[in-house]
């Protein structure tokens, strides 16, 4: 049923980002929109994950883009209108949303979703004038379809996940906000790119949410090694905690990577090493520790200037499947979560 106005206008709170022009700049202001697509919901926010993603593409000049604009991508919300081509859900289901595809692209049809021809333009691209800021000036959105950083926002059909009927109540809402991207990217690297089995040996490049939530989802696959990699303590104790069977702490000045990880898979190196760092100088450790016939799996922001040396003859049904992992306490990612709320001093720092 569409419960859409075309003349409505939708008022919100939203934390606006603007071109890092003198370092990164976000401000909590009120903005604007109109109605609502065809093919869009309107949602509203109860909480949104904060992903490296919308850090780094805040952060970074060449990412940006021109204008500001109101990033997220990790919403968790209750549908308020649908458009009239809408199906996934109704006005009242609780959703969780994800990234945007085309659903018309080859990949998309071969149920690839993520791989989608028009991935760039639709997520990290959007719509750059969705919003309207003070004086009426223009702010983009439906930044991955969504915008979860507007307390309101019009959410494109193909980012929704109707988890009506799985979750308890709008605190677990809030808890499963980050399986729209950092967790799914995490678990989903192991599980369904890599295939991962009881036979593998796992190493896991950076132990934040991307890289703890593949260690959870290597111990749901059974994997007999499990290899924590990171320079934080206290990372590393969650990770032994949640699955990880050894770790190593890359803050050692003398530590050859390469030999530590080889010791521990009796000289034959991991099946499945994935990076969730973006740091050069570890994915090609990785390459070179990671076995004959194994996988290396990249998953992490590398610099866009970054290039890889490699010695060539040497070498959206999962959403429910981790809330199911989560009842069954075999992800959990309640250890994971911190909540902070909106207008709160906030400082973001990036260790070195």
């Amino acid at each position: 049923m569409d419960t859409t106005s075309n003349d409505q206008v939708h008022s919100a709170r939203a934390i606006v980002s603007y071109p890092p022009v003198e370092g990164r700049k976000w401000q909590l202001e009120d903005v604007t929109f109109k109605a609502i697509g065809d093919d869009e919901l309107l949602v509203e926010m109860v909480a949104t994950g904060i992903c490296h993603t919308d850090l780094a593409i805040g952060s970074m000049v060449q990412m940006a883009g021109p204008g500001p604009r109101v990033l997220g991508h990790e919403g968790a919300g209750y549908v308020k209108e649908v458009g009239s081509k809408v199906r996934v859900a109704k006005v009242g289901d609780p959703v969780l949303l994800s990234y945007a595809c085309c659903s018309s692209c080859q990949r998309c049809k071969d149920g690839q979703p993520s791989y989608c021809d028009s991935f760039s333009s639709l997520n990290t691209g959007g719509k750059p004038d969705l919003f309207r800021g003070a004086s009426n000036m223009e702010v983009g959105g439906s930044f991955f379809g969504q915008s979860s950083f507007s307390s309101l926002s019009a959410v494109r059909e193909c980012s929704v996940v109707n988890v009506s009927g799985i979750i308890k109540g709008e605190e677990e809402l809030k808890l499963f906000a980050p399986l729209g991207c950092g967790f799914q990217t995490g678990a989903g690297t192991v599980t369904d790119l890599a295939g991962t089995t009881e036979k593998d040996t796992v190493a896991i490049f950076g132990l934040g949410g991307v890289g703890l939530a593949a260690v959870m989802a290597a111990k749901v696959k059974g994997a007999k090694t499990i290899i924590g990699v990171d320079r934080i303590a206290s990372r590393m104790e969650l990770a032994k905690s949640i699955g990880a069977t050894q770790v190593i702490n890359t803050s050692d000045a003398d530590l050859d990577l390469v030999q530590e990880i080889r010791n521990m898979t009796q000289g034959a190196g991991t099946t499945v090493t994935v990076d969730t760092t973006g740091n050069v100088d570890l994915i090609t450790k990785g390459l070179e520790m990671t076995a004959k016939g194994g996988q290396m799996i990249l998953v992490g922001l590398m610099p866009l200037d970054a290039e890889l040396k490699v010695h060539l003859i040497s070498h959206m049904s999962y959403v429910p499947q981790m809330i199911e992992w989560y009842r069954e306490s075999k992800f959990p990612i309640d250890k994971l979560v911190k909540y902070y709320s909106v207008g709160t001093p906030f400082t973001y720092q990036q260790k070195e």
